[in-house]
């Protein structure tokens, strides 16, 4: 199999995503999964960083609502939520957030075992290109 190239790379649409029942809410919400980006911006505002730059707490204010907010879309793919506007989202009910937070977690690749797997401590997988022959 060719290798791929940089448009091709770039060009693919890889992002996870899915409409979700809420009914406490009246209807159907749509979760997409985090870009690179996005989650990056998502796990560094739950850090509190001291003086000398290193990490000194965690931030875990609204820590639901940031999640899900990043990922609730309309159905252009849009986000309906801004960072500023995520407080309004953390108003809701927490089991709602709980819920949606499970589903945007595990399309973002935030979950525990997610984690785990891009950390090395699952199983590992075969390399194609062994040298043993």
């Amino acid at each position: 199999m060719a290798l791929l190239s940089k448009d091709q790379i770039t060009s693919a649409d890889d992002r996870q995503w899915e409409d979700v029942d809420v009914p406490e809410w009246g209807g159907k919400v749509r979760l997409l999964g985090m870009s690179g980006t996005e989650r990056n911006a998502y796990q560094s505002s739950l850090v509190v960083l001291g003086p000398n730059g290193q990490p000194q707490r965690m931030n875990m204010a609204d820590q639901l609502a940031k999640m899900v907010g990043k990922c609730l879309v309309g159905e252009d793919f849009e986000r309906l939520f801004t960072d500023k506007e995520v407080r309004a989202l953390g108003a809701k009910n927490g089991r709602v957030l709980e819920r949606l937070g499970q589903v945007a977690a595990r399309l973002s690749g935030l979950r525990k075992e997610d984690m785990e797997d891009a950390e090395g401590k699952s199983e590992p997988t075969p390399s194609d290109d062994s040298s043993s022959g």
